[in-house]
């Protein structure tokens, strides 16, 4: 749980309220101006209504140059950032011809595959070749391709479960398998701080949702408990089914989940466990196979293991991994199996070769020495930033360490000021974010040098005191410290 110091968050109220008082201000003044235009839609409901067209319009568009920058390069350490203007207050952005070289702490490439590869890149390019870019057909149509069925037995070898079956798009997987897993009378047990699109799923089921607090494994026993004794809401019939779905690394947080303690619990009380590892799959462990590697949890005890191909491996699309059953239920049922396209045969072609890579199948130890880098790389670069006195949440071995900013007049102040200096962040506000909990989001890169991410550091303490983020008191460094012992002396 994040505490946030009486001064900050009164600080962040007050800036919010001050830009909602003017915005209110000038929508009132716009509506007099207005008032005598005719209107093209008489008789129609506006289709952008409420506080959600307000935010956007009043406060988003103020600092909408701070997201959705485009790229014209790899997403590797450093890439190119297209520089964009606007002549209207930033309500719309056009792009220039300058590139600006940026140091990226912003992508999802936790190993580096994400650019060109030598052993990767080539396979890709012959399967492009062979299958060209698209199936065009859902997967029980025609597309279906030798590289799928491999892709998939690959994948659940890979994540120690019998079967798998895979998805173009690593949001769809949770969105659309929920709904197929689980209906109504089931009950779903959410943490609160699950990804949007376990939530949207959870909706789409019908079944009755009941959230615990994130990441406590004693509140989810309570939970658990309390709505098993009860049973369905009026009818108070047994639950059809349980499932509790928890992240393997949190994305907003950066913190590992619980999951040693969380499966005990289920088992106790005979619940699925449902276990999003789009973050965490490939990441950590110590041959990159997740949160169940690296706390050491039998995959048999986790039910149902989800995870993306977006982050470690490079590409695009997700996938489910459970028993023979499960998985032969989900092809005949799944939505995003039976009517969307494929996954492209050159994405899981580099699916395909990243894991081998991995797992030293490419006759190198290339992989071994990415898995070493990533946590280096992350476990110093957090050791640092706590060292300056910033908040950063997240727990050792994460490749996500978000740095609290807070009040809403930093977040772009820290971004732009970042870019200016050639280093490119992403920053995270409402909606995606509580309101008072606005934050930089960092990933680390197994393809960062230490001398990439001393340049970081360096600017990110900059614009860290400029911006007035350093919510701590900074440790001396070595050389204060041996001053100081000579002065004593």
């Amino acid at each position: 749980m994040i505490t946030i110091p009486y001064l900050t968050a009164l600080t962040t109220y007050f800036s919010y309220g001050l830009l909602f008082a003017f915005g209110q201000f000038r929508d009132f003044f716009r509506k007099i101006f207005d008032w005598w235009k005719a209107s093209n839609l008489q008789g129609y409901a506006p289709i952008c209504l409420g506080l959600e067209d307000f935010y956007i319009r009043r406060l988003y568009h103020r600092i909408q140059d701070c997201f959705g920058r485009p790229i014209c390069s790899p997403p590797d350490a450093w890439f190119d950032v297209v520089e964009r203007v606007s002549n209207d207050n930033n309500k719309t952005l056009k792009r220039t011809t300058k590139v600006s070289r940026c140091l990226n702490l912003g992508s999802y490439n936790y190993l580096g595959f994400a650019a060109s590869d030598e052993y990767c890149t080539p396979r890709v390019i012959e399967s492009l070749k062979k299958f060209s870019s698209s199936t065009c057909s859902a997967r029980v149509d025609g597309g279906t391709t030798s590289i799928h069925m491999e892709l998939e037995e690959c994948v659940a070898n890979f994540v120690g479960k019998p079967a798998a079956i895979v998805t173009g798009m690593g949001y769809v997987t949770n969105s659309a398998i929920l709904p197929v897993l689980i209906g109504k009378g089931g009950l779903i047990i959410s943490d609160s701080l699950n990804h949007n699109s376990i939530v949207n799923g959870a909706r789409g089921s019908g079944a009755t949702i009941r959230v615990f607090q994130h990441n406590t494994p004693s509140h989810l026993e309570k939970v658990l408990r309390e709505h098993i004794a009860e049973g369905q809401p009026r009818t108070h019939r047994p639950w059809k089914k349980i499932i509790v779905i928890v992240e393997g690394i949190y994305s907003m947080e950066g913190e590992l989940c619980q999951l040693p303690e969380i499966v005990a619990i289920c088992k106790k009380y005979k619940a699925y466990v449902y276990l999003d590892e789009a973050h965490s799959i490939g990441a950590v462990g110590k041959t990159g196979r997740g949160v169940c590697e690296l706390l050491g949890v039998d995959t048999a005890d986790v039910d149902i293991m989800m995870g993306t191909f977006t982050k470690s491996f490079g590409s695009c699309g997700g996938y489910i991994a459970g028993s023979k059953e499960l998985i032969e239920f989900l092809k005949y049922t799944c939505p995003a199996h039976l009517y969307a396209t494929s996954i492209s045969p050159p994405a899981a072609q580099q699916i395909i070769s990243a894991i081998k890579v991995i797992l030293g199948e490419d006759g190198s130890s290339r992989g071994a020495q990415k898995l070493a880098r990533i946590r280096e790389n992350s476990n110093f670069f957090r050791s640092e930033l706590q060292k300056m006195g910033f908040e950063v949440l997240g727990d050792n071995d994460s490749p996500v360490m978000p740095i609290m900013l807070y009040n809403p007049a930093k977040i772009p102040a820290f971004s732009r000021e970042c870019l200016k200096q050639n280093v490119a962040v992403v920053i995270v506000g409402f909606p995606a974010t509580p309101l008072l909990l606005a934050r930089a989001r960092i990933c680390i890169s197994a393809a960062h040098s230490r001398e990439d991410l001393n340049k970081a550091l360096e600017v990110i303490s900059r614009v860290g005191d400029l911006v007035g983020i350093k919510y701590f008191p900074a440790e001396p460094k070595k050389q204060q410290l041996e001053e100081n012992r000579v002065k004593l002396e």
